[in-house]
């Protein structure tokens, strides 16, 4: 037992754990805030370029344990922990482009049904126009027809006209000559008298 008490005794004496020295030395690379400007109080608040004292939020401090496995285990977790994040960002990445190309595959489609209704229409429009155009030829035919047929009538009449006028002048020659044969008098002098 003696000997068990000495050996007891004997790790007594050895020195404390020592935090590891990466801890000091991040311990030592924390800087420690800048002090406050000084304002001169002495310059006009309303210049533009006067120095204007602004706080800051001092930066939390980061504090490490000092265990060795404690580090190491909260090392782990922080590694976990990105890990995590970083899948989540991967998996929303993803699901965006995922969405982004369903939304350009609907556009596309939607621009291709759009483009052969258009081109359906026009074709329609096309084909209405030339109905249209033939019929309106078809209708000038007929129009001109109708006046090729009425100036036809018209000289039909006119000789018609001509021939009763020639045969009325006849006729006066005739019957003037026949009463200039005679020496009568025709019984119908001008309507006027």
């Amino acid at each position: 037992m003696e000997k068990e008490m000495k050996k007891i005794e004997g790790e007594s004496d050895a020195p404390l754990a020592q935090p590891p020295s990466d801890v000091a030395l991040e311990k030592a690379a924390v800087p420690s805030p800048p002090p406050p400007p000084v304002v001169n109080k002495a310059h006009d608040v309303d210049d533009p370029k006067a120095i204007v004292p602004v706080d800051k939020a001092s930066e939390p401090l980061v504090k490490k344990p000092s265990g060795g496995s404690i580090d190491r285990d909260v090392a782990l977790a922080e590694v976990e922990k990105e890990k995590k994040f970083s899948y989540i960002k991967a998996w929303e990445e993803s699901e965006k482009t995922k969405a982004e190309n369903k939304a350009q595959k609907k556009l596309s489609t939607l621009n291709v049904w759009e483009n052969s209704k258009k081109a359906s229409l026009e074709a329609k429009l096309r084909k209405l126009e030339e109905q249209l155009e033939r019929k309106k030829a078809e209708y000038a035919e007929k129009i001109k027809n109708k006046v090729g047929l009425i100036h036809k009538q018209a000289e039909e009449k006119r000789a018609a006209v001509e021939a009763i006028r020639r045969e009325e002048l006849l006729k006066a020659e005739e019957m003037a000559a026949k009463h200039r044969a005679t020496g009568s008098v025709p019984k119908k002098l001008l309507g006027c008298f």
